[in-house]
């Protein structure tokens, strides 16, 4: 799209109003910063004009930059000479918000002489989850306006904020319920031709306290990420350096960040995420609507998802088959939006309306005025089996039936209806309001209307849902079962369950494997691999160091015990003698002479099973794309954003050397160990 496309002009009597026309965000793309740079020279020297306003084309403002260009050469103008332009006209320049302000849109904002928003707007400059700071004076406009500390927790925590909060903060001059180009207008004319620019202004006075207490706030939340700690230095130096130093040494910062690694991973995760909400062309399908859902199952996952569909403005019919369990059901969703208002996240007004969606039942009858069912009983083939016969009976004809289970064969369950067709897997994370993860399982009878709809579904419930095929664990449990084998390995080989999980937590992981299996419960784990062990193939390499603790009482941390002890719901540093004795017996019961394994050692055998086992799952048609395996990761497993997704990290080493290595890691794990063809983690890049 060329400039003259991008952004146009027209006159307002003596107000120019300058639009910005790019859609879908109207990022601000070479052809958008052509296009300003003109519109800002005509209105400049065109005396019929006293002012101007800035406002976005269809529902946003300005959105962001067009990430697409970051690892590119930048081509002029670059942004930080638009904003220059601005400042520098001579006449006034309000901007209109709506929608989104955010990142070098936010900065255009600030760049001009006055904002007006509507009340839906939100603002802010998140670059540093991309790895960046903000480039076109972001770091030293926003401290003139709120100060370093109010600053440093805005950018280091890529918060978006409400136009009711920006305006508190003086960073707006008005909030409008009705028309905002309109109000801008007026505004504009009646600054008379007065410039007030934010670069003039001096950042608030604030004692060192405040700073620090921000500083250290906002490494400990951003993990102590590059972006994060320059991103707050570059605040920092818009109270002691001029405002031109600062912008200057703030480009700078920005250019090195924008072509740094971690920077190129978290591009990759962000295009990701946008991909793995498309269906394949081949089931491309309209999905059916939605209003009313019916969840069975009021334990904690089924009360998660009500609360998530509740907040996503649909009926929710809670069916139980107990009375007490029900009400339980219902206590918690209700103390869920009653905890909400008394934080102050929610409006009483907006809880009692979505309380007033829920409708508890114990009459499966109600099920037929449902649209989508969503099965969240114990996770047990027959148990499943048997609620969806019922299903069957009480489900009016055309509903979507879901089930949310996290390895079972949704075939097998799609079986006891008659009507397979009409059914998919959800799988959702706990807590299942929280997480963002949302996998939909394809069965092989599943309609492509009834997969767009649990696609579009996701998005509406503001989650990333990612297509999965259907088979044991789908893409996520499938990984991590390899995954959490291979650290089973390396404890008979050596290791200690904290040497395991402090070196993955030093990779970046969120949590090591084992601390995970005591927070989930290592009953669990149990139960599935006893109704696994019959089709266990034999010589393949179990380890059976969970089946011990489990059998010793060790169920994790709600029996105070499991690999790690647990005193006042804390957990102990180290494992205790009994848990020792237990590895040190397995590993003798192998005949394996222990060895210690360097934190070096642990996180390459890891990352090279999830790989492995990545190819895999796109070998098999699991995972239609190799960078879903990447979101799956990253948002339901806790592999560190930073690093991309184990695909993109595969794709960041030498490919001979990576294929060697995963097969000598195969060969010292014996038969279970299948290698993949690590090609097809490769054909998309």
């Amino acid at each position: 799209m060329d400039a003259a496309a991008c952004v146009h002009m027209e006159a307002r009597g003596d107000v120019c109003v300058i639009t910005i026309d790019n859609p879908p965000i109207n990022a601000t793309s070479l052809a958008v910063r052509q296009g300003l740079m003109a519109a800002i020279f005509d209105f400049k020297t065109n005396s019929d004009f006293q002012a101007a306003v800035i406002v976005g084309a269809g529902s946003t403002f300005v959105a962001g930059a067009d990430i697409r260009e970051f690892g590119k050469p930048m081509q002029e103008p670059i942004l930080p000479e638009v904003i220059r332009a601005i400042e520098d006209c001579g006449k006034p320049v309000v901007a209109a918000l709506h929608g989104a302000a955010l990142g070098g849109g936010f900065e255009l904002a600030l760049a001009c002489d006055a904002r007006v928003a509507d009340a839906k707007t939100v603002v802010g400059l998140p670059e540093v989850s991309l790895g960046i700071i903000p480039g076109a004076g972001g770091t030293q406009m926003l401290p003139r306006r709120v100060g370093v500390s109010r600053a440093i927790r805005m950018i280091c925590g890529a918060q978006r904020i409400s136009a009711k909060e920006a305006k508190s903060l003086n960073l707006l001059d008005e909030v409008v319920a009705s028309d905002v180009l309109d109000a801008a207008v007026a505004l504009a004319r009646r600054m008379q031709g007065k410039k007030c620019r934010i670069r003039d202004e001096a950042v608030p006075a604030e004692g060192p306290a405040l700073i620090q207490q921000a500083a250290e706030d906002a490494m400990r939340a951003g993990k102590r990420r590059p972006a994060v700690e320059a991103a707050m230095e570059a605040i920092k130096s818009a109270a002691v350096l001029s405002i031109d130093d600062g912008l200057a040494d703030e480009r700078a910062v920005f250019l090195q960040l924008r072509l740094s690694r971690e920077a190129y991973a978290l591009r990759h995760v962000f295009f990701a995420e946008r991909d793995s909400a498309k269906l394949p062309s081949e089931l491309s399908a309209t999905p059916i609507p939605v209003e009313t859902v019916c969840v069975i199952g009021a334990g904690t996952m089924g009360t998660g998802i009500a609360i998530s569909v509740l907040d996503a403005g649909m009926q929710v019919i809670l069916l139980e088959q107990d009375a007490a369990a029900l009400q339980r059901g219902q206590d918690r969703v209700i103390a869920h939006y009653r905890d909400r208002v008394a934080a102050q996240k929610m409006k009483a007004d907006v809880a009692q309306a979505r309380e007033a969606c829920l409708h508890s039942t114990l009459d499966w009858a109600d099920m037929a005025k449902a649209d989508l069912v969503i099965e969240a009983v114990f996770e047990d083939l027959a148990v499943k089996q048997e609620v969806f016969k019922k299903i069957d009976q009480f489900a009016r004809a055309g509903a979507v039936l879901a089930t949310n289970t996290s390895y079972l064969d949704v075939d097998a369950i799609a079986q006891a209806t008659s009507r397979p067709q009409d059914v998919l897997g959800l799988h959702f994370f706990s807590p299942a309001n929280v997480m963002k993860l949302l996998e939909v399982v394809r069965g092989k009878d599943s309609r492509p209307d009834v997969l767009a709809t649990g696609m579009a579904l996701g998005k509406r419930l503001r989650k990333l849902p990612v297509l999965a095929g259907n088979h044991f664990g789908f893409i996520g449990n499938r990984i991590y079962n390899a995954y959490r084998n291979q650290c089973e390995f390396m404890l008979e080989d050596g290791a200690w369950p904290e040497d395991v999980d402090a070196s993955l937590k030093q990779f970046g992981m969120a949590m090591g494997p084992f601390a995970v299996a005591d927070l989930s419960g290592l009953d669990i784990a149990w139960r599935m691999r006893q109704a696994q062990a019959a089709s266990r193939a034999p010589g393949v390499r179990y380890v059976d160091i969970l089946d011990r603790l489990c059998e010793a009482g060790h169920l994790g941390r709600k029996t105070g015990a499991g690999y790690y002890t647990y005193v006042d719901g804390k957990q102990q540093p180290t494992t205790d003698e009994a848990v020792r004795h237990i590895i040190e017996d397995a590993s003798q019961r192998r005949g394996i002479q222990r060895q210690p394994l360097n934190s070096a050692t642990i996180q390459r055998r890891a990352l090279l099973t999830i790989v492995n086992e990545a190819a895999r799952l796109m070998g098999e048609g699991v995972a239609s794309r190799a960078t879903d395996i990447d979101v799956v990761l990253v948002h339901g497993y806790g592999f560190p954003r930073w690093e991309g997704g184990p695909v993109f990290w595969a794709r960041q080493q030498n490919r001979e050397a990576l294929t060697q290595e995963i097969k000598d890691l195969a060969s010292q794990c014996g038969d279970g160990f299948v290698l993949a063809d690590l090609s097809v983690l490769f054909e998309d890049q």
